[in-house]
């Protein structure tokens, strides 16, 4: 997997200070996308080890409130399948920080469904780690700058845990 950016101090996505890795990598290609050099799942660097350590790091001081996931798409099967060992050291060396991710793909249709677009054997787990998901492709013609956390009025920010536990949609109070 490759990678477009790490921001060290994100405060624009998600709640508190973030680190926010934006992966490479997406097939949706929403008009209008903010990022559309991050298509290409080839554009950027290479997401080596080195890479993950230096964002444990930067994730360390108590300021910071977690991780954020975007892109690109985190919730491309080769994604994913990257993301996930990575995921798990972050939950196992700051148990109390939260991982919210971004996807363009909508949670129960293509993540969580059987025959799913973005399913595959890691999905479960990914999402077992996740806090805060915000689903769905951005759509321009319900761009709305008030938004919070989300761009276009189509997208939910759903609080993941109790959403996997109720199997309800239970959005996050913001």
């Amino acid at each position: 997997m490759n990678y477009a950016q790490i921001k060290n101090y994100d405060i624009a996505n998600g709640e508190g200070v973030r680190v926010s890795l934006f992966v490479s990598g997406c097939t949706h290609h929403c008009k209008g996308c903010f990022n559309p050099e991050t298509w290409n799942f080839g554009y950027g660097e290479a997401f080596t080890k080195e890479v993950q350590e230096r964002i444990l790091e930067i994730l360390e001081p108590d300021y910071i409130a977690g991780l954020t996931l975007l892109g690109g798409e985190p919730f491309e099967v080769e994604n994913q399948k990257a993301l996930l060992p990575f995921l798990k050291e972050v939950k196992k060396f700051y148990p109390g920080k939260n991982i919210w991710c971004y996807t363009g793909y909508t949670l129960e249709p293509d993540i969580l469904s059987k025959n799913g677009q973005a399913r595959c054997e890691c999905s479960d787990e990914m999402l077992g780690l996740i806090d805060v998901l915000v689903d769905g492709e951005f759509v321009e013609e319900e761009k709305d700058i008030s938004l919070v956390f989300k761009g276009s009025a189509n997208q939910r920010v759903i609080d993941l845990p109790k959403t996997l536990k109720s199997g309800e949609i239970i959005e996050f109070l913001l």
